[in-house]
């Protein structure tokens, strides 16, 4: 399995972006949207955005996988957030931003707290030792995804610490037009970040499973390639996304070859999200357990 680069932190949009006054199709009750301008960021020029690999942006809830408890371990995105009087003030300073000033964080009494197994995102900035919150004054971050936390009950159901594998959905190793379920050893997987997708997460965008049978699963981030990608161009990544088979995704992630990630989301070219009859609800699916064990298979027939 390839590794490409790791979401630890907010990606850039490829596009200069601009905010304009109108009702978000993204967020429900947003008062603007975010849309990109036909001018490429130079955060995208710096990283070389032309030689970067093109791959699939998945729409779900972003996991990582590192060690807890001396084993290879799930775990979840949790962004540490600033309590009331912080938020209000931080809020404040964005809608006056006009003045010069810097706004300045005491992440020991503006944040809310969070549990003692949580670490920060590895790509942070850190001041004396102490991670510093982004430019939406959030802290991102992970906590272990424990077997009997209710919380994550859709992220334990997709992995096994007994026996240390992940529910893993990816293109099948010899067939790209064909998808591929396997269980896959979280050693495999570590240092990795991932999208868990299914019935539970994001309005299941992709219609995996039901109530009464829910699924979800794991994916890789960079794991579904973009072969035929037009010019990076405003009008002709807007044509693509709208008229071809390939387009009918969330959005795409660039994989920078300096580790640095850059995405363009359907909604920066005012094109809706979700959408009916996805490219990855179009291609055919393979299930290969190889199971021999018949304690591991009774154990995910009970997930």
């Amino acid at each position: 399995m390839r590794r490409l680069g790791s979401v630890q932190r907010k990606m850039p949009c490829v596009f200069v972006t601009e905010v304009k006054e109108e009702p978000s199709t993204k967020r429900e009750h947003q008062p603007f949207k975010v849309l990109a301008t036909e001018t490429l960021s130079h955060k995208a020029l710096d990283a070389d955005i032309y030689s970067a690999l093109p791959t699939e942006k998945v729409d779900g809830t972003c996991c990582y996988i590192t060690t807890y408890k001396g084993q290879p371990y799930l775990w979840a995105r949790l962004d540490r957030k600033p309590n009331k009087l912080a938020e209000k003030k931080f809020k404040n300073y964005l809608q006056s931003k006009q003045n010069s000033k810097e706004f300045f964080w005491n992440v020991e009494e503006d944040f809310k707290p969070v549990p003692e197994c949580w670490i920060p995102a590895k790509e942070i900035e850190q001041l004396n030792g102490n991670p510093m919150p982004d430019e939406n004054g959030h802290i991102p971050g992970w906590v272990p995804v424990e077997k009997h936390n209710k919380q994550y009950c859709w992220h334990s159901s997709v992995v096994n610490y007994e026996f240390e594998v992940a529910l893993i959905l990816q293109h099948h190793p010899d067939d790209p037009g064909l998808l591929e379920i396997s269980a896959v050893p979280l050693s495999d997987l570590l240092e990795q970040t991932l999208e868990l997708i299914g019935t539970n997460i994001n309005g299941n965008p992709y219609g995996l499973g039901s109530k009464k049978h829910p699924l979800h699963l794991l994916i890789p981030h960079g794991a579904f390639q973009i072969r035929n990608l037009p010019t990076l161009k405003h009008n002709d990544l807007l044509s693509w996304f709208e008229g071809c088979r390939e387009g009918k995704i969330e959005g795409i992630v660039w994989h920078c070859n300096d580790g640095c990630l850059i995405k363009v989301h359907r909604h920066h070219l005012g094109l809706c999200w979700p959408i009916p009859d996805t490219y990855m609800n179009s291609k055919p699916v393979i299930i290969n357990m190889n199971l021999n064990n018949s304690l591991l298979t009774k154990t995910w027939r009970q997930l």
